[in-house]
């Protein structure tokens, strides 16, 4: 006895692959979309610090709140500026004023914020600073770790420290920190100002000052007065005019524009001078007549040279299926099925006797093809016969 298991027939379903590869597609999609929003979320929530490097109030790594928080601790009054109007008016004998590199003011502007002072300390400087201090340069190279070795007697307890970079001194100008290549603290008392320069981008961020000796190194430069004065430069302070560069208006002389607008005028007159004369253009037939004939020869050695047989069998099957539909009674798009079994019904023969020659395979060779035009040319012949046959008959 069968059973039911034994009688289900297997299932046919087939998978989908397209589907799967569609679902994983806007899977993918949607899990951009969600890193893109949360994204979002994260800038909006915390958005970039105003802050810049070493800014006394600035709690991320870039900042310098650390070391402000230890000169209080160590009793210094630190005051931050913004204003350098403000800054110098709080300068006294017992001050040190503090700054960055104060690139966002001119020269005329910083020499007037260090003039009051007796004790200045520039925590990052650049090129054009050490040229109008006159202290020196930059210095190629580097150093692992270093002490003080110099006549600054401040700089006695700090220990080694670990220089970003080196700065070359110049004449008169005394270098702590360093060898003979450069050194990463530079000393001006000539001026009647103790002016210090060091390269403490990185030093005495919050991040590194608890590393070697820069902690220690930074109270030795700021807690030799019981104030200091920390000047923060920003664009909102800066006293340099903006100025836009020269666009090429301002660099053309003033005969171009004139001598362009002439030759522009020049070129549309001769456009319109040459282009009128010879007059409209006319319409001409061709003088020679290309046969139907010359044209299906030319295809034929075409294909003939290309010893192509199967694309001459299908332009001969097409011929005929045309040929065999139109005398059949049949429509221009009848397939080939449709008109082997019209040809079938009037020549009297079992249905699906002609589909191979409607339909099937085509010949690949030049004897194959011999064989397979006559095949044809007997199957009109056979038609137009029971065609003539009928109209004898009527």
């Amino acid at each position: 006895m069968t059973t039911a298991e034994e009688i289900v027939e297997p299932s046919t379903a087939e998978p989908r692959p397209r589907r799967v590869r569609g679902l994983l597609g806007w899977v993918a999609v949607a899990a951009l979309v969600l890193v893109v929003a949360w994204v979002g979320l994260q800038v909006t929530a915390n958005p970039p610090s105003a802050t810049r490097s070493l800014d006394p109030e600035g709690r991320n790594g870039v900042g310098a709140l650390a070391l402000a928080e230890i000169l209080r601790d160590q009793g210094v009054d630190v005051q931050v500026f913004r204003s350098r109007t403000d800054a110098r008016a709080a300068i006294d004998d017992d001050t040190t004023l503090v700054m960055t590199n104060p690139y966002t003011l001119s020269d005329e502007a910083l020499a007037e914020l260090m003039s009051p002072a007796d004790r200045i300390v520039f925590l990052s400087t650049g090129s054009h600073l050490l040229g109008e201090l006159g202290m020196g340069d930059y210095a190629p190279g580097n150093l692992d770790s270093v002490d003080a070795d110099c006549a600054a007697r401040e700089f006695a307890d700090v220990g080694s420290i670990r220089p970003d970079r080196l700065l070359e001194p110049a004449e008169g100008v005394m270098a702590c920190f360093g060898d003979d290549d450069g050194a990463a603290v530079l000393i001006d008392d000539t001026d009647g100002a103790h002016t210090t320069v060091v390269d403490g981008t990185t030093l005495f961020s919050n991040a590194y000052l608890a590393e070697d000796g820069n902690a220690a190194l930074a109270l030795a430069l700021l807690g030799q007065t019981e104030r200091v004065v920390w000047y923060v430069p920003t664009l909102a302070d800066t006293d340099i005019e903006a100025q836009s560069p020269d666009t090429l208006g301002d660099l053309t002389p003033g005969w171009v524009t004139p001598a362009i607008l002439l030759l522009i005028a020049a070129g549309i007159a001769a456009a319109l001078w040459r282009g009128q004369r010879f007059g409209p253009l006319v319409a001409e037939t061709l003088p020679v007549t290309v046969r139907a004939s010359e044209t299906m020869h030319g295809r034929a050695r075409l294909t003939a040279k290309a010893g192509d047989a199967a694309h001459a069998a299908r332009v001969l099957r097409e011929g005929s299926q045309r040929r065999l539909a139109r005398r059949l009674g049949l429509t221009a798009r009848a397939t080939s099925d449709e008109v082997a079994d019209a040809a079938s019904d009037r020549l009297g023969i079992p249905r699906g006797t002609l589909q191979s020659v409607l339909a099937g395979p085509l010949p690949l060779d030049d004897p194959g093809l011999i064989e397979f035009a006559r095949a044809l040319a007997d199957l009109e012949a056979a038609v137009e016969k029971t065609l003539r046959t009928r109209r004898s008959d009527e």
